[in-house]
């Protein structure tokens, strides 16, 4: 089959059949038309999935703030596609892999934005030719319903979780923090002086200062009490709450909750005390 290439340049190649070499200068084709073309020496070898997935990780600790679903949702697709021929992965392999394993519209929307992301930088990067999780649909996704906790679910919720642990959910339900937000805290951030968090990167990548009332401060004071790492830069918090989380919640009998509903607790609770709207949605600015 001869073609030529993105550069003008007349090439042959072997495709074995007649059917495989016609299947073949089409695509040869497309990647003209749309200016693509793979370096001689990675079009020959092919490139390896788990190079990409390399790759993201680097791109990730650059740009997100939070990575660390980004290396938890890549740590499930590596063992499926590490081995794989990035050029031979087409939207059908990504769509089952879904399918298989995802159980909600809403994760499988998130895993396919992960595989989208992973093609797009190689793209990006001349390492691909072509970006098959952009063929992949999305899943309608449910509004749902907002969950806030009542007190007698708080009640519940108390009597199984450890001392050690139940600071954290004061601070979560004073303060409206985000997940990643709680849990990348550092000391200095903490000023208990000016009695506020301090927070400077947001999801929308804007900073805004909390401010802490009686129990949130006791708290933090609690946690720097028992805590060896009390320096400017020490994260307060050990680890983010996941075991001892799914237990409580099992334990409880709380149903259909999860840690950013306490997020839509506080905020519940501060439109219940007559907080105007705009006060709470924007920035979450008040205690409560």
């Amino acid at each position: 089959m001869r073609f030529r290439d993105a550069g003008g340049k007349l090439r042959r190649e072997k495709a074995g059949r007649n059917s495989d070499a016609i299947d073949l200068f089409r695509k040869r084709t497309e990647e003209r038309r749309v200016g693509l073309k793979l370096p001689e020496n990675l079009r020959a070898v092919g490139v390896k999935f788990s190079a990409l997935c390399d790759d993201i990780q680097v791109f990730s600790e650059a740009h997100h703030r939070d990575q660390r679903n980004i290396l938890g949702r890549l740590a499930k697709i590596r063992p499926d596609f590490d081995e794989r021929i990035t050029d031979s992965i087409k939207p059908e392999d990504i769509d089952q892999w879904l399918t298989r394993n995802t159980t909600t519209p809403a994760t499988s929307n998130r895993y396919r934005a992960l595989f989208s992301l992973i093609f797009r930088e190689a793209l990006r990067n001349g390492k691909v030719t072509s970006n098959p999780a952009r063929l992949v649909r999305q899943k309608h996704e449910e509004n749902g319903v907002i969950r806030w906790l009542t007190d007698e679910e708080e009640k519940a919720l108390r009597t199984v979780i450890a001392p050690a642990h139940s600071t954290e959910l004061d601070i979560a339900l004073g303060t409206g923090m985000r997940l990643s937000e709680q849990f990348e805290l550092t000391w200095d951030q903490v000023d208990f002086v000016r009695h506020e968090v301090r927070l400077s990167k947001t999801k929308n990548f804007s900073g805004r200062s909390i401010p802490m009332n009686g129990t949130v401060e006791a708290a933090f004071t609690a946690i720097k009490f028992r805590s060896a790492k009390t320096k400017r830069g020490d994260k307060v918090f050990a680890d983010y709450p996941c075991k001892w989380w799914d237990e409580a919640i099992t334990k409880s009998g709380v149903v259909h909750y999860r840690w950013h509903d306490n997020r839509h607790t506080f905020c519940s609770r501060l439109a219940m005390r007559g907080v105007n709207l705009k006060v709470i949605l924007p920035g979450t600015r008040q205690s409560a």
